[in-house]
């Protein structure tokens, strides 16, 4: 009976083959191709399970396809197996022509690879030529050669699973696979062609459409746009020269389009956004920055370039859009300076104060070498501050020094007495008989006093030195480049300003104040210095008589 029939098998299994190949032939994508390779599998070949491995550009194979189980689909679809699992696989087992067969007698030494697998569960076999749950059989498609019709490198691996017969598959079975897996090869390679051919022509036409767009077109685009372009030489010796502006930009900047002509960005750009202009890449760029205008002014902008050619092969341009951001900056630099300053005084906050005096100090366990990276500043001050009298600047928190210099280490008078040794003092001042105030002309008085005081430290001090409020009536003063005794005289003239009357609610009140004098020097924390500050102004509280605290 098996032999009477095995004709009519055959025709009907061809049958189905012929017609999986031509659906894979004729998908219309890549990804379709794929999903039809698995799905003749199954339908055309009489597999459960069918999936397609494909081989990535970096060696590895990816599960691309899988057909006959949804949760197998969703379980390895996407996954990876690397080259070297594929290359162990392929080389053991049985060799059936060009497949390659795995019983599940040696399968148990792949347990631990990290090829993608789905097991199947189903009873041990009864017979010899059974199909084992454990058994793996694979087709390796490789890429079609010569007209000879030799093979070259591996395009993929189509690995099947659970014959529906439930036997390994017989020779003209071997035979159907490895015939499919060749035709399957050709499919995924002409597949693959058709649609590289088809990302080029669209390219292609996207570059033709841009040929053919018109000049006037861009013109009316160019001049109308509502925010600043222009158009500068991009390489060369005139580099980034403007060759033409946009009526937005002339407005924006104050200067007629004649002007412009003569300048580069570069020329316009405000001298401490010029590293951020140079850093800004010109194929793609964006920055922000300031340009200046025509009345001496600078306005923030963002720039952006994108590269533009007159032709195929022709010169090539930068087209820079320039977008008024001054308003939108100004209000970031609000939030920044409310962030970092007292609301009531306008001083800089417990915050800011502890950041800029950070940013001067590095932590070390000793005094090392400059060169030694362990021994290097590592803090990063607060941005938007002026550079002081001794060369610290408090925008970038960071000595005012070359970049390729090393950090200079924060040092401190020695002793009691005036060693000629300059350093950062920082002045810890209290208010006597703030409290009073308070609670006998109410808050309003108290706030009308802080104010006042605020006003008076900031003026009793050098531009460049930070007073700050830390809170309640503590104020603390950052002075740089003072020696013992200037910073004792500094703390004299201070309190001398701050004893005279202050007029407060209609009235006019006193406030003393006590001044400690701390110093701070690499090696110590921004917590440890105030402290110290701190302490000493309490001594210095507690020594002076209790009607000689305040005045009035």
């Amino acid at each position: 009976m098996e032999t009477d029939s095995e004709p009519y098998v055959r025709l009907a299994s061809l049958r189905k083959l012929h017609q999986v190949m031509a659906d894979m032939n004729t998908a219309r994508s890549l990804a379709d191709t794929l999903q039809t390779v698995a799905d003749g599998v199954v339908q055309g070949l009489g597999y459960e399970l069918a999936c397609v491995n494909l081989v990535r550009a970096d060696g590895d194979l990816v599960v691309a396809a899988l057909a006959g189980n949804s949760a197998a689909e969703a379980l390895i679809t996407g996954r990876v197996g690397s080259r070297e699992s594929w290359d162990r696989r392929l080389a053991m087992g049985e060799r059936w022509g060009g497949l390659v067969f795995i019983p599940h007698t040696e399968g148990w030494v792949l347990d631990d690879d990290d090829v993608p697998t789905w097991y199947t569960d189903g009873p041990a076999p009864r017979f010899e030529d059974e199909w084992h749950p454990a058994d793996r059989l694979f087709a390796p498609m490789d890429v079609p050669g010569g007209s000879g019709g030799s093979s070259g490198e591996l395009l993929g691996v189509i690995s099947v699973d659970s014959p529906r017969n439930g036997r390994r598959p017989g020779a003209w079975g071997r035979e159907a696979l490895q015939m499919y897996a060749f035709q399957a090869a050709i499919a995924i390679s002409n597949a693959r062609l058709r649609s590289n051919m088809q990302r080029a022509l669209i390219r292609l036409e996207r570059e033709q459409q841009a040929l053919r767009a018109s000049e006037e077109s861009f013109r009316q685009a160019f001049e109308y746009a509502p925010s600043g372009m222009a158009i500068a030489e991009m390489g060369g010796d005139q580099h980034g020269r403007i060759l033409r502006t946009n009526d937005a930009l002339c407005r924006l900047l104050g200067r007629p389009a004649s002007a412009m002509r003569r300048y580069s960005f570069s020329d316009l750009v405000h001298p401490e956004d010029i590293g951020t202009l140079l850093r800004t890449s010109a194929e793609g760029g964006r920055a922000e920055l300031r340009l200046g205008r025509r009345d001496g002014s600078y306005v923030w902008v963002s720039l952006r370039n994108s590269v533009v050619a007159d032709a195929a092969d022709g010169p090539r341009f930068l087209l820079t859009h320039v977008e008024d951001i001054e308003e939108r900056k100004r209000r970031e630099l609000q939030l920044a300076h409310r962030a970092s300053h007292d609301s009531l005084t306008g001083l800089p906050n417990s915050a800011e104060l502890r950041a800029r005096l950070s940013a001067r100090l590095c932590r070390r366990s000793q005094a090392g070498h400059a060169g030694d990276p362990d021994a290097q500043d590592t803090a990063h001050g607060h941005p938007g501050y002026d550079i002081d009298d001794h060369g610290f600047d408090f925008r970038s928190g960071t000595e005012a020094f070359d970049a390729h210099d090393h950090h200079v280490h924060t040092v401190a008078p020695e002793g009691d007495h005036d060693d000629g040794t300059k350093g950062l003092a920082v002045l810890f001042c209290d208010l006597d008989g703030f409290k009073s105030i308070n609670d006998r002309f109410g808050h309003n008085a108290g706030d009308a006093v802080l104010i006042e005081v605020a006003r008076r430290l900031s003026n009793g001090v050098r531009d460049g030195d930070t007073v700050a409020r830390l809170g309640g009536d503590e104020f603390v003063i950052l002075a740089d480049g003072l020696g013992r005794a200037d910073a004792q005289d500094l703390a004299v003239r201070l309190r001398n300003e701050i004893i005279q009357p202050i007029r407060a609610e209609g009235r006019a009140v006193r406030v003393g104040a006590s001044f400690g004098i701390g110093w701070a020097h690499c090696g110590m924390t921004a917590d440890e210095v105030l402290k110290s500050a701190d302490e000493r102004m309490y001594v210095e509280k507690r020594s002076r008589p209790k009607q000689h605290r305040r005045a009035g």
